[in-house]
């Protein structure tokens, strides 16, 4: 039987790739460090059995529609909404993603980025290298304490719990608001359940690692960050469309919340002229909240690893979707 063909969207380090070309007849995606174009990808889809996407990929209903032999779709992130799910069951195309193995990874980074925006720290930074520093004062770039702080955490699934974990070690009184009650983090974290109003209202750390759904949808508005706290940080390591971004700039102008720590955005990669970068109170980074070298080795190895299962008639390890049919 000839090998599964699979088509990866972007250049992966080789030293990955080689123990599952036995497997797989694989191939990449020959420029580095930029996204496979839309026409490409079309092409690329109808001649193999799978694809390993990432998030900026937009995995149509089109495309699934004419992609007759395709099979599978491994996205290489725990979110899929770069995905047509209804459009890929309708054509029997499994869908599966990288839960798990990226939830500390992420958490170190959402808490990294939180410390960051409340001590001030790449302000601090730039104020050393730009040459400014010219006495030590009391009040130097002080920032705001984490330490016995109120965190409300809006999505407290796996990462939301691992947030969670790291809060409690800096004595944090720890909030959660989620779609259902989440009983084993409460009794695990000493988390307590509010609802999305009194979280905003009581937190001095708002937190979204909420899931980017219809219902999510720019859920932090001009009312959310009205409710919130003048003293308060907000922190999203989400998803970019969960955020009104034109209410959180004007939110931080306003001196309404104090400062935000930004991980994504409604459009990536974001210029140098987007209004949140011209903010002293905001740390931007460019979505790297599972960025580790261990942790994109393992999303790879996920990937392909369910690739490898469906092809051979199994369930994969973390479907999002499953069909009928997986003969090859």
């Amino acid at each position: 039987m000839n090998k599964p063909a699979i088509y990866i969207t972007r250049q992966l380090p080789e030293s990955v790739i080689a123990p599952y070309r036995n497997i797989l007849d694989i191939e990449m995606w020959s420029k580095s460090e930029q996204p496979v174009d839309a026409s490409t990808l079309m092409d690329k889809a109808q001649q193999v059995d799978g694809l390993v996407t990432m998030l900026s990929d937009q995995v149509s209903s089109e495309l699934l529609g004419t992609a007759k032999g395709l099979k599978a779709v491994a996205n290489l992130a725990v979110g899929f909404d770069n995905i047509d799910l209804t459009s890929a069951e309708e054509n029997e195309v499994v869908v599966t993603n990288t839960p798990d193995v990226l939830t500390e990874t992420t958490a170190d980074l959402t808490f990294a980025l939180m410390l960051a925006t409340a001590r001030r720290i790449v302000e601090a930074a730039d104020y050393v290298r730009n040459d400014e520093w010219k006495n030590w004062a009391p009040y130097l770039l002080a920032g705001t304490d984490v330490h016995h702080k109120t965190i409300g955490i809006v999505g407290m699934g796996r990462i939301g719990e691992a947030v969670a974990q790291r809060a409690k070690g800096f004595n944090m009184n720890i909030l959660y608001h989620n779609r259902s009650r989440n009983t084993e983090a409460e009794q695990a974290l000493q988390a307590n359940y509010a609802t999305f109003e009194e979280l905003l209202i009581e937190s001095d750390y708002v937190v979204c690692l909420a899931p980017y759904t219809e219902e999510t949808h720019e859920m932090f508005n001009t009312q959310a960050f009205q409710k919130m706290k003048d003293t308060a940080i907000f922190i999203n390591a989400s998803r970019g469309k969960n955020v009104d971004e034109e209410a959180l700039y004007d939110a931080l102008v306003a001196k309404e919340i104090k400062a935000a720590g930004v991980d994504v955005y409604r459009q990536e990669p974001i210029r140098a002229s987007h209004p949140l970068l011209s903010l002293d109170n905001v740390v931007a980074l460019p979505h790297i909240g599972s960025s580790s070298e261990e942790t994109r080795t393992a999303m790879i190895q996920l990937c392909l690893d369910n690739l490898i299962e469906l092809f051979n008639g199994n369930v994969a390890k973390t479907p999002v979707t499953e069909k009928k049919r997986l003969s090859t």
